[in-house]
Protein backbone atom coordinates (compact mmCIF):
# COMPACT_ATOMS: atom_id res chain seq x y z
CA UNK A 1 0.00 0.00 0.00
CA UNK A 2 2.62 2.56 0.87
CA UNK A 3 4.52 1.58 -2.04
CA UNK A 4 1.65 2.46 -4.17
CA UNK A 5 0.62 5.06 -2.95
CA UNK A 6 3.17 7.38 -0.67
CA UNK A 7 5.45 9.26 -2.25
CA UNK A 8 7.57 10.45 0.52
CA UNK A 9 8.27 9.73 4.07
CA UNK A 10 9.90 12.62 6.46
CA UNK A 11 10.85 12.82 9.61
CA UNK A 12 11.07 15.76 12.40
CA UNK A 13 12.64 16.28 15.87
CA UNK A 14 10.97 16.86 19.01
CA UNK A 15 12.48 20.62 18.80
CA UNK A 16 10.53 20.99 15.40
CA UNK A 17 7.37 19.54 17.09
CA UNK A 18 7.44 21.60 20.50
CA UNK A 19 7.70 24.77 17.54
CA UNK A 20 4.86 23.73 15.36
CA UNK A 21 2.63 23.23 18.76
CA UNK A 22 3.43 26.43 19.14
CA UNK A 23 3.33 27.95 16.36
CA UNK A 24 -0.45 26.73 15.85
CA UNK A 25 -1.37 28.04 19.48
CA UNK A 26 0.26 31.52 18.29
CA UNK A 27 -1.32 31.48 14.64
CA UNK A 28 -5.00 29.64 15.20
CA UNK A 29 -5.18 29.86 18.89
CA UNK A 30 -5.51 25.87 18.90
CA UNK A 31 -4.53 23.99 21.66
CA UNK A 32 -2.68 20.25 19.57
CA UNK A 33 -1.02 17.75 20.79
CA UNK A 34 2.47 16.94 20.03
CA UNK A 35 1.41 13.67 17.75
CA UNK A 36 -0.86 16.56 15.68
CA UNK A 37 2.00 18.82 15.24
CA UNK A 38 4.16 15.82 13.47
CA UNK A 39 2.64 16.70 10.70
CA UNK A 40 3.00 20.37 10.94
CA UNK A 41 6.13 20.35 11.88
CA UNK A 42 7.70 19.24 7.97
CA UNK A 43 5.87 21.56 6.54
CA UNK A 44 6.96 24.72 8.49
CA UNK A 45 10.41 22.88 8.17
CA UNK A 46 10.04 22.75 4.47
CA UNK A 47 10.70 19.15 4.17
CA UNK A 48 7.86 18.33 2.73
CA UNK A 49 7.07 19.99 -0.73
CA UNK A 50 3.52 19.63 -1.17
CA UNK A 51 2.01 21.36 -4.30
CA UNK A 52 -1.61 23.60 -4.04
CA UNK A 53 -3.50 23.16 -1.02
CA UNK A 54 -2.75 20.86 1.84
CA UNK A 55 -4.72 19.46 4.65
CA UNK A 56 -3.94 18.37 7.67
CA UNK A 57 -5.66 16.93 10.57
CA UNK A 58 -5.21 18.80 13.71
CA UNK A 59 -6.28 16.95 17.24
CA UNK A 60 -6.14 18.37 20.68
CA UNK A 61 -7.48 15.80 23.84
CA UNK A 62 -4.55 14.62 24.57
CA UNK A 63 -2.34 17.35 26.17
CA UNK A 64 -2.04 18.42 29.77
CA UNK A 65 -3.30 22.54 29.49
CA UNK A 66 -1.21 23.35 32.29
CA UNK A 67 2.48 22.30 31.08
CA UNK A 68 1.70 23.38 27.54
CA UNK A 69 1.03 26.87 29.37
CA UNK A 70 4.34 26.82 31.56
CA UNK A 71 6.40 25.59 28.39
CA UNK A 72 4.61 28.91 26.63
CA UNK A 73 5.73 30.96 29.48
CA UNK A 74 9.06 29.85 29.56
CA UNK A 75 9.80 30.80 26.03
CA UNK A 76 9.03 34.63 27.27
CA UNK A 77 11.25 34.57 30.54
Amino acid sequence: MIRQHVDAIVTCSEAEIIDATRFVWERLKIVIEPSSAVVVAPLLAARLRAKGRVGVILSGGNVDVETFFQGLAAQWL
